[in-house]
Formats: structure tokens, sequence, C-alpha cells
């Protein structure tokens, strides 16, 4: 369905659009793109398993996209193995170090961002917009209020003004034009709300880059949601921003859920029913996952249930990544999986796992999620671990080819001179 044009007496800011090149779930930002919603992991990146998690739950919840911090080797290692299994885009943040930014780029991530605040040397910034436009990946330019460059600082003061914010995220875009790279949206965030406010309709005047929007370091609820849904609103309201992050001190599902519920209530994204995510298929993959979710999506079409329903290509995987959604399906070895909050509870053949989906949805509306749970197939747990068993005995830890990416990586690591 189409999204619904927002009532406002502001038209929509019009901005290029860039894209993050997921492979089966690309995102587009700025241009005629509906706003999405970002949010971060709070895990470690080298934590694998549970960064994934985190990430499908943020994916269920209604995040778009998903940052992961990278601010070691061992969580671009990490990266390179979270990349090819997230159902949604992943942008590494990077702090301080330029080989970590390069590091994220050999493990695969579709965006990257800056804090040009941090890294300063203008060769290291032009180093890594060049691997960006030879990969085709893009960078959010992320100024921060409280790493603003001492030199803007100064110049303005020893204060923290909109229009230091702005010159930052310009001079930046600078060093980008030097090597022809334009693939950039921006952020000017502050925890001050009029200030955030100010800088981000100024940046709006000299740019047609998209803006993302965001009160860094809201705070907890309900005080967070109070001051990060202020900055966000009256700029949305306004036609400015393009893609928007709720920053709270609490569980980021939470801010993927703030970001979504805010966008339907100005109108901005269509209204949620069901909330189909699937992994974007990798090397442990079983069966086709665009196609299963098609026909998935197609099948729940007519009913609009509000549960989150997940499609894994493989048992390996599946149910622990996605065990945030009330029901799922993973394949392996010609048979389906089904999982319901992450256990499994029936083993079908192949050919029926859309059907069996449909089955178990309408159970869990119904009675609901224990209910459902209640109604596993004796046996059925077994049945599943002895798949996963054997085809990791087929395929091996590394199905990803992972340990390549790693390898480059480890050839990054070397004295930083910065």
């Amino acid at each position: 369905m189409p999204e619904p044009e927002a009532h406002s007496r502001y038209p929509r800011r019009r901005t290029r659009q860039i894209t993050l090149p997921h492979p089966s779930r690309p995102v587009a930002v700025g241009g005629d793109a509906p706003v999405t919603v970002q949010s971060m992991t709070t895990t470690k990146t080298a934590d694998v398993e549970g960064t994934l998690q985190q990430v499908y739950a943020l994916a269920g919840a209604g995040a778009d996209i998903v940052r992961c911090t990278c601010n070691e080797l061992e969580a671009a290692e990490g990266l390179a193995q979270i990349v090819p299994r997230s159902p949604v885009p992943i942008v590494a943040d990077i702090h301080h170090q330029y080989r970590m930014a390069l590091a994220a780029l050999e493990a695969g991530v579709h965006c990257l961002r800056l804090n040009p605040g941090n890294i300063r040397k203008p060769e290291h910034i032009k180093l890594v917009a060049q691997e960006c436009k030879d990969r085709g990946i893009p960078i959010r330019i992320g100024v921060n209020g409280g790493s603003l460059h001492p030199d803007l600082y100064k110049k303005y003061g020893d204060r923290i003004v909109p229009e230091a914010l702005v010159e930052s995220a310009q001079m930046e875009l600078a060093y980008f034009d030097e090597v022809g790279f334009d693939d950039v949206k921006i952020s000017v965030k502050a925890s001050n709300v009029p200030l955030m406010i100010e800088a981000y309709r100024q940046l709006s005047e000299v740019t047609d880059h998209p803006l993302h929007l965001g009160v860094t370091e809201a705070g907890p609820p309900p005080a967070g949601l109070v001051k990060a849904t202020a900055g966000l609103a009256t700029l949305l309201s306004e036609g400015i921003g393009d893609t928007i992050r709720y920053s709270l001190t609490a569980d980021p599902v939470e801010e993927a859920h703030a970001g979504r519920q805010l966008l339907e209530a100005l109108g901005l994204r269509e209204r949620s029913g069901l909330d189909l995510i699937a992994c974007p298929s990798c090397g442990r993959a079983e069966v086709d996952v665009i196609a299963v979710s098609k026909a998935a999506q197609d099948a729940f079409a007519e009913r609009n249930w509000p549960i989150q329903v997940a499609v894994m290509g493989c048992v390996v995987n599946g149910p622990g990544e996605a065990r945030e959604a009330d029901l799922g399906i993973a394949a392996g070895r010609q048979r389906g999986h089904l999982f319901v909050k992450g256990e499994v509870v029936k083993v079908v053949p192949e050919a029926e796992m859309v059907d069996a989906l449909l089955e178990w949805a309408e159970i869990i509306v119904n009675d609901g999620v224990e209910a459902a749970q209640r109604k596993a197939d004796d046996g059925a747990a077994a049945e599943a671990e002895a798949d996963r068993l054997a085809l990791l005995d087929e395929q091996g830890l590394d199905a990803n080819a992972s340990e390549q990416r790693i390898e480059r990586i480890e050839r990054l690591r070397k004295p930083d001179d910065e």
C-alpha cells in the first residue's frame, strides 16, 4: 500500500536519495522514500549471537536500519559474521580510529557513521570516503554537540551553537567533495532540544543531503521520550527529516517502537498490522527465502494480524536470531522448523511451511503465545536439534566465509598513526 500523505502546512523537504545496499532489503533514505526508523544495538559487537538477537528484535519492533559499534578489530570481526545474517542494513559506528572504518568496510557493512569531532586528519577522512565511493557504501556525517571539534568550539566563544554544528558538517562535506564522494546523509544532534531544532533548520537551508534526526542522550523514559519527541516531531512537522532515531537510556527495542509510533502518529508511515521479517539469505540458506517470504506475505495479506512473523533461511541460526518474533519458521533438510518465541513447536515438510505459519498464527491470535507453545508436538524440539547438528556437520561452522573477511580485517591490525 502507498504511504499515507502527511497533513501539514509544511511540504516535506525534497532531498537527494541514498540507498543502504542490503542484498534483500535495501533501504532508501531521502527523496520520495518514507521516513525510516533507526536504532542501535547495546551488545558488544564481538558477541555475534547476542548482537544478532538484538538486531532481529529491533527489526521486529520496526527498525528499518540498525547501527552497531565498531570500536575495535574484534568488533569488526563480529560484523563480518553479523552482516550476512542481518535482516536489515547494518551501519558501523566509528569513533576516533579511521582504521576501524576500513575494517568495517572489509566486514561488508552497508553504511558508516563518522563523527567529524573524532576523526580529524583530512587524509584519513578522505581515505575512508574514497573507499566508500569505490564500494558504493554511504556515510552518515554524525555531528554531535558533545564532541565538537575544539577549533569550532573556540571559534564560537567556547559555546555549542547551531552555527558550529552546521559548520562542522560542511567541513566534512568539503573533504568528501575533494574525492568526489556525495553518497551522504547528515545529522547535527544535541541534547538541548531548542539547539538541536535550530541546527537542523539551518542545515536544511544549506544542503539537500538527507537528514538523520535525533536528540542525543535524551535519557530514560518517560522524560527521554518526551524530550526526543519534542525535537523530532517539531522538525518532521516542518517537513525536515528523512530518518530518525530515539536515543533513549533503555532497551533499544523501545527506541524502535517509539520511532515507528511517532511516524504513524504524524501520518508519515502506514499503520502497522502484521510485521513480517526475514533473513537476507546467506551461505547456510536451505530455501529460497525471498520466495517463501513473498508467499507468506501474500497469504497473510488479508488477515492483517498484529503479530511478528519471521521467515529464516536456516535452522542453524534462525530460531535463535528471531526468537523475539511471535512466530517463525526456519528451513533445513527439506523441512521447516516452526517456532513460537524461539521455541520449536512443530517440524513440517518444506512445501507446507507457509500453511503451517498461517495455522499457528491463528492459534496465537485467538489463544495467545503460551497456548500455542503448549500445543507443541512431542519430539519436535529433538527433531529440530538433530537437523541443526546434521547441517553443522555438513556445512561446517563458517558457511558464510566470514573467516576470509576476518583475515583481511586482521591485516589492518597495526599501530594507528592518529
